[in-house]
């Protein structure tokens, strides 16, 4: 039996993919953000971190600051098809920005006892990670900074007894006096 149907279109190569953060400027109502991550999820992309709160009171607005991966033409479509939705305002690419501040906060609690507890206490104090909780056999560690430092905290904390993760995801603000 021969088959009938044409061949498949050949696609140009889209090139690399690359992370994007992307901040979104939105109204503060009921079903945005369900909206927003309908929109990115349906056409198959995923959300490595998100993070939304209400930054302005008086002009009822959001922040939804979310991390992708995508080749640029991709990143591009999603900037795009965000910018279309009703509630939001605005569409910034963080990671475009040269003025663009990110910053994560995580919690890491380790347990361990004898040498690993000094050695826990030594990377904190390197990282300059505080400890907001210390037992006898354990700490919570509170660490602020580029993905990548806590990244290779985390890394770390690994053999010395690290046992839970809890990060905020990417947070991004425009450095001096301009605003998003």
């Amino acid at each position: 039996m021969a088959d009938d149907a044409p061949p498949a279109p050949v696609v140009a190569d889209e090139g690399p993919a690359r992370e994007a953060i992307l901040a979104a400027i939105v109204d503060n109502e009921p079903g945005v953000l369900a909206r927003i991550v309908g929109l990115v999820s349906a056409r198959g992309y995923n959300i490595e971190s998100l993070t939304v709160a209400e930054t302005d009171v008086e002009r009822h607005t959001s922040r939804i600051t979310l991390v992708t991966r995508g080749t640029e033409a991709k990143i591009e479509q999603i900037k795009a098809q965000l910018a279309r939705l009703v509630p939001v305002r605005r569409v910034i690419d963080v990671s475009q920005e040269r003025d663009a501040l990110e910053r994560e906060l995580a919690l890491i609690k380790v347990v361990n006892a004898g040498d690993q507890r000094v050695e826990s206490m030594r990377l904190a104090e390197i990282f300059r990670a505080r400890a907001l909780d210390t037992t006898h056999t354990s700490f919570v560690f509170e660490i602020t900074g580029a993905r990548a430092k806590i990244n290779a905290f985390i890394e770390l904390m690994q053999p010395l007894g690290l046992k839970e993760v809890s990060r905020t995801g990417v947070l991004s603000i425009r450095r001096g006096s301009g605003t998003d």
